[in-house]
């Protein structure tokens, strides 16, 4: 498991402990006996975690929405690092949770499948649409097996209104993350990493067609999070994926303006 002490890591390397030989690694190390330091920015690394398992579940990389040279580092070399290292020591199978952002620029009065083309929001979710393309490519030209999880937002319980939507809780994830890597016959699979929320975007048939049944509802805790929830910018509202801002693409009004052309 790459990206392992992150936030959705850290559920998984506890939910799933007890069901296989774990191998964790990521760049922030962790006193856990079964962890191994790299950076799967570099080929030598990648190749050094992936040596002798059976199947990869691949977190690592840039979470959010940031400036492109952080998301080309780990999001585009670095996945396409762990999915040529995973070629050249034989794993055949490889979980990659994308992101509901892959899709973030559908409406939220659309309910969308795993057949839809992409919309992403930001750079973060060009990102993930390459590796889902990128896995496409190896599940074709190469035989790998590819299971795509499109997250919504893990976390023990909902913390907005938008979560309400996309939330999945941990133990839900980590029977995904199963499926992924147990479930004989899959050859390139798309889903979303979503519980059985009463106000998903997701139609999530082909989850629960490859043997998905969530626990969960983020309805459970829906009372609880309106209360709390503040007015925002209405714009977010539109769009499944909210709106992400980083600085650079604020204009600067002390930059000097271009002149146009006659």
């Amino acid at each position: 498991m790459t990206g392992a002490t992150g936030d959705v890591g850290t559920h998984l390397a506890r939910e799933l402990a007890g069901k296989y030989k774990l191998r964790l690694s990521d760049r922030r190390p962790t006193k856990a006996p079964n962890f191994i330091k790299a950076d799967i920015t570099r080929m030598a690394d990648a190749l050094r975690i992936t040596k002798g398992v059976d199947a990869i579940v691949h977190l690592g990389g840039y979470s959010v929405e940031g400036p492109w040279e952080g998301i080309l580092q780990a999001n585009i070399i670095g996945c396409y690092n762990v999915f040529e290292a995973a070629r050249r020591n034989g794993v055949k199978r490889i979980v990659f949770p994308t992101s509901n952002h892959a899709t973030g620029f559908y409406r939220r009065d659309q309910t969308i499948d795993h057949r839809v083309y992409p919309k992403p929001d930001s750079r973060y979710g060009v990102s993930k649409v390459f590796g889902e393309a990128l896995g496409s490519l190896y599940v074709d030209k190469y035989g790998m097996e590819m299971f795509m999880i499109r997250i919504g937002n893990v976390n023990p319980k909902p913390l907005d209104k938008r979560r309400l939507s996309i939330w999945i809780s941990p133990r839900d994830i980590a029977q995904l993350v199963s499926i992924g890597i147990d479930r004989p016959g899959i050859k390139f699979e798309i889903v979303y990493g979503v519980s059985r929320n009463k106000r998903s975007w997701y139609d999530n048939s082909n989850a629960y067609r490859l043997g998905y049944q969530p626990q969960d509802d983020a309805e459970t805790y829906a009372e609880e999070v309106l209360k709390q929830e503040k007015p925002g910018d209405p714009t977010a509202e539109i769009y499944q994926g909210g709106i992400f801002v980083v600085a650079e693409d604020i204009p600067n009004p002390a930059a000097p303006k271009k002149r146009s052309k006659k």
